[in-house]
């Protein structure tokens, strides 16, 4: 479920484009089909997928997975710029990577710590 919202979110899947079937996409991730179907539903509750039967599944043109997608692009562009910065103050990917990796669990200690 999380790999389709990220396909989403990226914009590797737009609006409109079609998921494989179920039972084409459990062969192909080697589990159960019932899971996808599962998986399906759940999106499309979610309203992130529209099924339609005897068709198939597609991405909805809702504007909440608009927003979410624009959202997503320029988030990329902010990281991508300041992945720039660091790597022109020396830094390799692994060390750009660790400083992420670090702030985003300070962060999440922080919310916890608020909850």
């Amino acid at each position: 479920m999380e790999q389709i919202k990220h396909a989403i979110d990226t914009g590797a899947l737009r609006p409109g484009d079609q998921l494989p079937g179920i039972r084409s996409l459990a062969e192909q991730l080697v589990m159960n089909p019932n899971t996808v179907a599962k998986v399906y539903r759940e999106l499309e509750h979610e309203g992130v997928l529209e099924i339609r039967q005897g068709m198939g599944a597609y991405i909805t043109e809702r504007g909440q997975t608009r927003s979410r997608t624009n959202r997503m692009q320029a988030a990329q562009q902010v990281v991508k710029q300041v992945v720039e910065k660091l790597r022109k103050q020396g830094l390799s990917h692994s060390e750009i990577r660790r400083v992420f990796e670090a702030e985003l669990i300070r962060e999440e200690e922080l919310l916890r710590t608020r909850e």
